[in-house]
């Protein structure tokens, strides 16, 4: 535990612990000014030490961190839990036998009444299902702007630091040094974040260790009565002196708790009792004591209010306490890059984001991913903030909004959470939200009013970012409603063989489809063109589930589709919302291996009516699978072994069709918007959704499907 601890620092806690770096320096950046007694250095201090105490140690240590999803946090994974508990889901194709997954968890305390009125007022109005999916989209959009502003931010901060011993250098110089440190860090992702991970925690830890010594040196030196700023009362004051000036102050104040969603959302690769112990025993304590040092410092040298973090370091100490702030800042960037990359794949998986290339940068920790196009055009976005804005004051405010915004969205989930998962008394919820709801919508009233000054910024990106969402998600609601509605009987494709002149050719072939029953459109559509198909055919559906994982064993669901002598199969591919689409999966060969698999458990099914019927889950270890595939490999020894342990026909016949050839019919739906539809609505689907339906990865990819057995069927498709 200890260990995974240590580990924790360089990973969650990276952004959180530079925010010293600009705190003080973006706070007291407006018209707030600071006087002889002090009063306002005192204050915003308190304000300072009680946000952070209150929002990361009490919110999210003690309360936030309980609501994980199977061991995995962050805002879909709070949705997720919603979804499986009050059916909020607007995922298609979910299915009873998808709760069987060991994962799918929904036992507990029985439904109070408040919980139960709660679930079937959602269940009743379709509006607020989406209105939620909506709110968590905001809080996503908002997030990924975090990826864009943090790493700007932190290199800018904290290269500028070297202004104060060589003072002639000018300021496009420091531009230039932070964005090729900017490029370099950019350039360096698709190795992976666990190439440099070893070096992550330690530096982490050394400058925990620096700030927190430098914090208590200047305690003792220059302000040993900056303790009595603890006091709340000291909130007030500052509020009652400074009015207007020091609320607008507040979108400052809040960049002290940068990265504590971070803490959530890569609950993942940690536990929650060692987050809580690297939190608790260094973390805390060590930023406290570097914002009270710098805070005492401040009330003796208060000239120096836009450089007093580095002012505040003793002669001896500058140079190393720089290098390390600089590979602070690094390792901080790095740590919102690489949420980021999850977010995307956990938006993509959930029908919200586009499909991109996914890569895995780990062979043995699981999650550590790389998206090259998210990757570039973070790197972009930031090198133009950097470049544009030139000045940490202007990207703290916009970096204010951004953070608040997410931390708000996670407070109203989580009042939902309590309510309906863990079955709390609504007024216990309430309280929670009005309570730290209260204090991050005064934040966020701060921030508001800095859009002038930096804060339209992650308005702006966040727009972008919601708009390309939504559309997408608009888009293939709507795709899947058009299958649904057109679906086509096999029999009647059946009956209409003859009069086609329809035949039955070697091999296997794979469609693809949107559905988990009945036979698509696109189907149809193919046939009476081309009358012709396989001898084998499988409709194959690749969906998302409400579940982090989804374990090899259970990844295939496999099922028969009309009379046997059809010769026809359904297979199901799920995968959860952190599962990885990857495209060196050997899906041909799992394949046949699993029809055949259901073919004998069919068999036995005659035998023992017992047995579940008509669908096979795969139940084998994977380790199993693999031995099975080797069992079954498709050569003429193969068949030859086969029909000597007296393999039942139709199982041959498979094989015999996988050597013939496995050929795979994809349909190219394109949407087009009706004559009636509005400007608006034309714009969004016959231009931007069309444009991202084009360019975003097909599912050709993720079968790994070879070009040259690739048959594409094209249908347009009016919404």
């Amino acid at each position: 535990m200890l260990t995974l601890a240590y580990q924790s620092l360089g990973v969650v806690y990276g952004d959180l612990s530079t925010s010293p770096l600009y705190v003080y320096k973006t706070t007291f950046s407006g018209k707030l000014g600071l006087h002889e007694d002090d009063e306002e250095i005192f204050g915003v201090l308190s304000f300072i030490f009680w946000t952070f105490t209150l929002i990361a140690l009490f919110k999210y240590i003690f309360i936030v961190m309980s609501a994980d999803d199977n061991g995995e946090g962050g805002t879909f994974a709070l949705y997720s839990l919603l979804c499986r508990h009050a059916k909020l889901s607007i995922l298609p194709n979910q299915e009873a036998t998808d709760e069987e997954l060991s994962s799918y968890v929904t036992e507990g305390p029985t439904d109070s009444s408040q919980s139960s009125a709660l679930k079937l007022f959602f269940d009743k109005h379709e509006n607020f299902r989406k209105g939620l999916l909506v709110f968590v989209l905001v809080g996503t959009s908002m997030a990924i702007g975090d990826g864009v502003l943090t790493p700007s931010i932190s290199v800018l901060s904290a290269v500028s630091g070297i202004k104060l011993k060589i003072t002639e250098l000018h300021e496009n110089y420091v531009v230039v040094i932070s964005c090729v440190i900017l490029v370099g860090l950019f350039s360096l992702q698709h190795h992976g974040t666990h190439r440099v991970a070893f070096m992550f925690a330690p530096i982490v830890t050394a400058w925990l260790l620096c700030i927190c010594g430098i914090g208590i040196y200047n305690i003792f030196r220059w302000n040993p009565r900056i303790f009595r700023a603890l006091s709340p009362a000291y909130m007030l004051k500052f509020l009652k002196t400074t009015g207007v000036e020091g609320w607008v102050s507040l979108g400052g104040v809040v960049l002290s708790i940068t990265g504590v969603e971070a803490m959530f959302a890569n609950l993942g690769h940690f536990s929650p009792f060692s987050i809580k112990i690297a939190f608790t025993c260094l973390v805390y304590p060590s930023l406290v004591f570097a914002y009270m040092g710098e805070a005492a410092f401040l009330s003796k040298h208060r000239e120096d209010i836009q450089r007093s973090f580095y002012k505040a370091i003793p002669e001896a100490v500058f140079w190393p306490v720089f290098i390390v702030a600089t590979f602070a800042a690094v390792v901080g960037s790095q740590a919102v890059i690489s949420a980021t990359f999850s977010m995307i794949s956990q938006s993509c998986a959930l029908n919200c984001f586009p499909r991109v290339k996914i890569v895995h940068t780990s062979s043995k920790i699981y999650g550590q991913i790389y998206i090259p196009e998210a990757n570039w055009m973070l790197m972009c976005l930031c090198l133009g903030v950097t470049i544009g804005l030139r000045d940490t004051n202007m990207m703290g405010h916009a970096y204010g909004l951004a953070v608040t915004t997410v931390m708000f969205v996670t407070t109203c989930l989580m009042a939902l959470v309590m309510t309906i998962v863990w079955k709390k008394n609504i007024i216990t919820s309430i309280s929670f939200l009005v309570f730290f709801g209260s204090i991050e919508l005064l934040y966020i009233s701060a921030s508001i009013s800095k859009v002038p000054e930096g804060g339209w910024i992650p308005l702006v990106l966040s727009l972008v970012f919601m708009g390309v969402m939504y559309i997408w998600n608009y888009g293939t609601r709507k795709k899947h409603q058009f299958d649904e509605e057109n679906k086509v009987s096999v029999n009647r494709i059946v009956c209409l063989g003859p009069s086609l002149g329809m035949v039955r050719v070697p091999g296997i072939g794979v469609v693809y489809t949107n559905l988990v029953n009945g036979v698509p459109a696109v189907f149809g559509h193919f046939v009476t063109n081309l009358p012709a198909f396989h001898q084998v055919l499988v409709f194959v559906c690749i969906k998302s589930v409400h579940v982090p994982y989804v374990r090899e064993n259970k990844r295939l669901v496999i099922s028969r589709v009309g009379p046997k002598e059809y010769g026809m199969f359904r297979c199901i591919v799920r995968y959860g919302y952190k599962d990885l689409q990857q495209e060196n999966y050997d899906f041909e060969n799992r394949l046949v291996s699993g029809i055949i698999q259901f073919i004998e458990t069919e068999e036995e099914c005659v035998l023992k009516p017992t047995l579940p019927e008509h669908t096979f889950m795969d139940s084998n270890q994977e380790d199993n699978v693999v031995h099975s595939l080797s069992d079954f490999q498709v050569t003429k020894s193969g068949i030859e072994h086969l029909e000597n342990t007296i393999i039942k026909d139709e199982s041959l016949q498979i094989l015999k069709a996988k050597e013939s050839g496995v050929a795979y019919i994809l349909g190219q739906s394109h949407a087009k918007s009706k004559k009636s539809s509005s400007v608006l609505k034309k714009f969004a689907i016959d231009i931007v959704y069309a444009f991202l339906s084009k360019n975003c990865r097909g599912p050709d990819v993720i079968l790994n499907v070879r070009h040259t057995s690739l048959l594409e069927v094209g249908m347009i498709y009016y919404v």
